[in-house]
């Protein structure tokens, strides 16, 4: 290797490593340029071959003998026109063309390597000066401080002596950044041979890349349908908010409660909800088809009575017979099954298609719905249908009939049988599209028969029992490579506005009393929020208005209303923020909140503790039963507390945690016994030890909720649930409010956020017990996480913002660095987790954290600077307890972190 000095002209080789080869008395180690067979082939820059070598030079010696090389090879290596070192090899056969070859090939990648290694070597140097000097730093410091105590008279020196180790502090961070250049050089380096490396690759790979290229082509298709949908999806949504107002104010002027409307201004009122509510059909239709392309779809499998079927459809479409004078006949062959195991919800949706279709297109004559087996002769396309096990339901009519050229395209898209049906009847031609969707998420198919002028008969088949594997592979959305999603759009937000407020809609802020029951309602629109005020007005509340979140903060920490309507997609902060924020609060806690917005997150909200959820648009008969609720809900001053557990000391202690003024506690010591009370009177929540009937409580929790509506559920036990418990709350909760509780603590925060209870009148113990819960500082002391992330700056940050708030971190800048780290502190109380990075990406890291049992429960936060529809699911779905969106806020990072470190 080639020495580094000052001068170059006295750079010298030196031997470093040697392979078989044994040094001898008298033989020299270093030479000057061009001294030697080695000094010269570094100063001619190239290799040099010699050969016949004699007796008395170089052995190569083994363990049992040693011989004379017959030829000696010296070979030159740089980096960048910089002389690195030699290499001298020396072999008892003389060099082949090939071997020649191939030394000269990797010659230029032993001079990257040699440098890399030098600047890693020189990288290290640096860090350990700093680390020195960094220690030097605190013995100054040290020494300043026992100075100052031994000599105070002495100021002017020992600002001096600050002075200078303020210098070197400097100094210091001075040195660190030349450090960090010196890293991003050498992680260049590197790159650069990765890039020469992958080069290499591509070449040897061009064959098998292009055979692969009909397959990217298909994946561009899936993306291209994905993007369609989104897209669908997004402007469906965005038409709600305009058509909400229409569709109330119509319906206002159309009830002309001031008698000053003519016959005609009436027609026209009638005529402009007509319209609204097709176009509200339109948005409804092209959602659903949306929705499934798009795989956003979820099946919910029950056991279905044929009976259910048959009263649901009678009561839709017996009264449509009637008035078009048509027979209407519903048959259900002998020797069937009682029930299906299906979506019931879908299955109607996809009877209600068939059979509205039917009557629009039957003028005289019969249509009906057949409920049997496949005939004999019946052929069934999907694999999965047995025909032993398959039910159909044919839905037959004596309408226009379906050309059969047209027969093939008619459960496409926006297609109906032609032009002339299209102006005649009116539709878009999205039903039939829908239910073909439908029934294959069933697991099903549909089949037409049809002849124009004669009539249709759609036949629908379903399993009997549709397994839920299948439903869940049928429902998942096309699979899209990492590098597709990097090219994703993130999800529109709404666009800020100005704050209206008070300004623009005159609410009752100004005459509010003590006594009254006041409503405070949150929402951006500003038509709608008038129509809400008038309509609660009716309702005897007084109201207050804000259009956006912050305003909206204010006015319930000022006022305390006694209820909250309120908007999700709002400006400043949308109605999340606006909800975690009045929930984390004691003071506030206890209002009920009804949410109103354009998509449908029902689910999330209840989970939050709302009290209910609308969708826009919003009707007045929704509204009107909305205001209601509300009412009662306000009105009712005893709250129905359901507790089950076998264990009496379980009971006791629950009880004893939970009782207050205002609460009526009921026990059940089993799940049937709940379902009964739950059957007979109004629950509000339900507090279920997790070790009831020896632990099979928690799987039965479906069961309990199926002659009423669901209630709020936390499930307490101070042990962890096992896999097989996890995975059962997991499933349950997308369509039940179910939260884990695994101390009083947690326990009292839940109950009491679905209780509804205020704060100011639970027991003094009680109240403790929830200000230690919602003390923001208290939960983050001695507490250790872990960060990881490819981005310094947000390690940085993060980190930054954590240890402020008294947290030990460590970091990592890859998944699989963040597992080495994990091994390291297992320790850890709670992990973030970026999902964009090399190597490993975050939900293959979340999945092998999850996949150890020690870490089976540990809180995963998943960052991502995506904010598309469906992405939490997919990082909840990779095993991450919950999700935030970049860019992260530190107060709404530390809020979720002070809910999942309590847990």
């Amino acid at each position: 290797m080639l020495t580094e000095e000052e001068n170059p002209s006295n750079a010298r080789l030196k031997l470093v490593a040697s392979y078989a080869y044994i040094h001898r008395k008298g033989m020299v180690n270093e030479f000057k340029i061009g001294e030697a067979l080695v000094g010269q082939a570094a100063l001619e820059r190239k290799p040099i071959l010699m050969s016949q070598i004699p007796d008395d030079y170089i052995h190569i010696q083994s363990g049992s003998g040693n011989a004379v090389p017959h030829t000696i090879l010296a070979i030159p290596f740089s980096y960048e026109n910089e002389l690195k070192g030699v290499i001298e090899l020396g072999s008892f056969s003389d060099f082949s063309n090939l071997q020649m070859e191939f030394l000269t090939q990797v010659v230029p990648s032993i001079g990257i390597a040699v440098m890399s290694a030098e600047s890693r070597t020189r990288m290290q140097a640096l860090l350990d000066q700093s680390q020195a000097q960094a220690q030097e730093l605190q013995e100054r410091a040290a020494e300043l401080q026992r100075q100052k105590a031994e000599m105070q008279e002495s100021n002017e020196k020992l600002t001096s002596q600050a002075e200078e180790l303020q210098a070197q502090s400097e100094e210091l961070q001075t040195q660190q950044e030349e450090l960090r250049q010196t890293n991003e050089l050498l992680e260049h380096r590197t790159h650069s041979l990765e890039v020469q490396q992958t080069e290499v690759e591509r070449k040897n790979n061009e064959l098998e890349r292009a055979k692969s290229s009909i397959q990217v082509k298909a994946e561009e298709l899936e993306i291209a349908s994905k993007y369609k949908s989104e897209f669908l999806a997004n402007m469906s949504h965005e038409l709600r908010t305009p058509l909400n107002s229409l569709l109330i104010l119509a319906q206002l002027l159309a009830t002309d409660k001031e008698n000053n409307l003519s016959e005609k201004q009436l027609e026209y009122a009638n005529t402009i909800h007509n319209a609204g509510a097709d176009l509200l059909a339109l948005i409804n239709d092209i959602l659903d088809l949306s929705k499934v392309e798009a795989g956003k779809v979820d099946v919910h499998l029950e056991e279905i009575s044929l009976n259910k079927i048959v009263d649901s459809v009678e009561q839709k479409f017996r009264h449509m017979a009637d008035e078009k004078s048509l027979e209407f006949a519903v048959r259900v062959e002998d020797g069937l099954p009682l029930a299906i195991n299906t979506d019931f919800q879908r299955l109607t949706q996809i009877l209600n298609n068939l059979l509205g279709n039917a009557f629009k297109f039957t003028s005289e004559g019969e249509v009906s719905l057949n409920i049997g087996k496949p005939g004999a002769d019946t052929l069934l396309n999907r694999e999965n249908l047995d025909p032993e096990r398959t039910l159909s339901f044919a839905v037959s009519d004596s309408g226009i009939g379906i050309p059969e050229e047209k027969q093939k395209h008619i459960f496409e898209a926006f297609q109906q049988a032609d032009g002339t049906t299209s102006r005649r009847y009116g539709g878009t031609g999205l039903g039939l599209s829908i239910s073909r969707e439908l029934a294959q998420l069933l697991g099903g198919e549909i089949q037409l028969f049809s002849e124009e002028g004669s009539g249709s008969r759609f036949v629908i088949y379903l399993p009997l029992r549709l397994q839920q594997k299948i439903a869940e592979n049928i429902t998942k959305p096309p699979k899209i490579q990492a590098k597709t999603e990097a090219k994703t759009k993130p999800e529109p937000r709404a666009t800020p506005k100005k704050s209206q407020g008070f300004a623009l809609v005159l609410d009752d802020r100004e005459q509010i009393q003590a006594e009254d029951k006041t409503l405070l309602i949150i929402e951006d629109d500003l038509n709608f929020g008038k129509t809400l005020i008038d309509l609660a007005r009716e309702q005897s509340f007084k109201c207050l208005y804000a259009a956006d979140g912050e305003q909206g903060l204010e006015l319930a920490q000022h006022y305390e209303p006694a209820a909250v309507i309120l908007d999700i997609g709002l400006p400043k902060i949308d109605g999340w923020s606006v909800m975690e924020r009045l929930k984390s609060n004691l003071d506030t806690r206890h209002i009920p909140v009804h949410f109103v917005s354009g998509s449908d997150y029902s689910q999330d909200a209840r989970m939050m503790g709302a009290i209910g959820y609308s969708m826009k648009p919003v009707s007045m008969i929704d509204l009107t039963e909305t205001f209601g609720q509300i009412s009662r809900f306000i009105a009712n001053s005893i709250r129905n507390l359901l507790i089950i557990t076998d264990d009496a000391e379980h009971e006791h202690a629950i009880l004893e945690l939970l009782q207050s003024e205002g609460i009526h506690s009921i026990i059940s010591p089993d799940c049937e016994n709940a379902r009964q009370q739950l059957a007979s009177k109004p629950i509000d929540c339900i507090v279920l030890d997790v070790d009831v009937e020896n632990g099979a409580g928690i799987g039965q929790l479906n069961a309990l909720f199926q002659d009423t509506n669901p209630v709020p559920v936390v499930a307490y036990g101070e042990r962890q649930l096992n896999e097989k418990e996890q995975n059962l709350l997991q499933k349950y909760a997308t369509n039940l409010t179910v939260k884990e509780a695994h101390s009083p603590e947690r326990l009292l925060d839940e109950a009491t956020l679905f209780l509804h209870q205020v704060n100011a009148n639970l027991p003094e113990a009680q109240k403790q017990m929830l200000y230690q819960v919602y003390d923001t500082n208290a939960v983050f002391s001695d507490k250790k996480m872990l960060v990881v992330d490819d981005d310094m700056r947000n390690i940085f940050a993060l980190s930054s913002a954590l240890e402020d708030s008294g947290v030990e971190v460590f970091t990592a800048i890859t998944g699989k660095k963040g597992l080495t780290e994990l091994e390291k502190h297992p320790d850890v109380n709670a992990i973030l987790m970026d999902i964009m990075m090399p190597e490993m990406d975050g939900y293959e890291a979340i999945r092998a954290i999850r996949a150890q049992p020690e870490f089976r429960n540990i809180p995963i936060i998943a960052l991502t600077a995506k904010a598309m529809k469906g992405d939490k699911a997919k990082c909840i779905e990779a095993g991450a307890s919950d999700y935030l969106s970049k860019p992260v806020e530190a107060e709404r990072l530390l809020s979720l972190l002070r809910v999942w470190l309590h847990r």
